[in-house]
């Protein structure tokens, strides 16, 4: 298969281009407006590249029109903001698209991707990883086959500490990115609402441009959870040990080991894409309304049933 790949430059492209080689498939085009893309010469040297999207959407018409050489799949690593117009490139040109989270950063915009594939017949599949982690499909079969009416208490932490340019890019304005329960935490949310259910309630307790804590109440747990990007949020026996980021979920009581099995579930997600068993829009839906509605509400403070590291931080 022939892939051509959007947002080239940033930094979960290599992943992607390591799971295209690993498939046995081709990176024949890549865009990025930044030009600083040499690691493609470690994947596919011979990638025609552009550093505009017209020349790049033009490239991909032209091999369509000439039969030969079409374009199967577009994967899509642009800003969180540009994924809907990307999606719409990928399949007005009759491809497949492959897309990272979040798929889009409001409820409203999934229903007309729907339509969009209809009407083209070509599918979008986003990456969903951690539903493939050996850990997490335990945790699954475990509360798939534990008593139908048990609710778990779950603690979920994930500091990952960023430096200044993280606000100066893209990533630090909440209109492009959707802010950090969005850009850090999606996948966590998407995870979480895959085994225990619906939401039932989604309360923030706080949140600013660097963290953001609430309680979620779903079907079958109560989900306490607190996201960071600043390094003084990470605990100091982590910190003393050399470590920048600090992931921690604890379901009831007991920590969760899911700290290795990472490296390979973008090459694991393009198998299951390439073999029709990716994860649609659909699939996407319930965790993009969780973050939407975390980025719309309006925090409580510290009331109720809040995560223990908000006791961190100034009233």
């Amino acid at each position: 298969m022939d892939f051509a790949l959007i947002g080239a430059a940033g930094f979960i492209a290599p992943r992607h281009m390591k799971a295209i080689k690993d498939t046995g498939n081709n990176l024949v085009a890549a865009v990025d407006p930044y030009d600083c893309v040499g690691i493609i010469d470690s994947y596919f040297p011979d990638t025609n590249f552009f550093v505009e999207t017209e020349r790049f959407d033009r490239h991909l018409d032209k091999l369509r029109r000439k039969g030969e050489g079409k374009v199967d799949y577009v994967t899509i690593c642009s800003p969180n903001y540009l994924h809907d117009a990307h999606i719409r490139l990928a399949l007005r040109n009759e491809c497949h698209a492959v897309c990272e989270k979040p798929l889009v950063l409001n409820p409203w915009n999934v229903d007309p991707l729907k339509e969009i594939e209809a009407e083209t017949g070509k599918n979008i599949s986003v990456i969903l990883q951690l539903r493939l982690h050996p850990t997490i499909l335990e945790l699954k079969k475990k509360v798939e086959n534990g008593p139908k009416d048990k609710i778990y208490d779950i603690d979920l932490t994930y500091i990952t500490s960023r430096g200044r340019w993280y606000f100066i890019s893209w990533k630090g304005d909440i209109e492009k990115s959707g802010g950090v329960a969005t850009n850090i935490g999606i996948h966590f949310f998407d995870m979480l609402s895959w085994i225990f259910g619906d939401v039932v309630e989604n309360i923030v307790h706080h949140s600013d441009r660097y963290s953001v804590a609430g309680y979620l109440q779903l079907k079958q747990a109560r989900v306490r959870w607190f996201l960071s990007l600043d390094y003084n949020h990470i605990p100091e026996k982590a910190r003393a040990a050399g470590q920048r980021t600090y992931r921690s979920i604890r379901v009831e009581g007991e920590e969760m080991e899911f700290s290795d099995g990472f490296s390979d579930l973008h090459t694991e997600s393009y198998r299951k894409i390439l073999d029709g068993e990716g994860f649609g829009v659909e699939e996407a839906r319930p965790s993009i309304n969780i973050v939407y509605d975390i980025r719309n509400a309006k925090p409580m403070g510290k009331s109720g049933e809040y995560h223990p590291f908000l006791s961190k931080l100034n009233p």
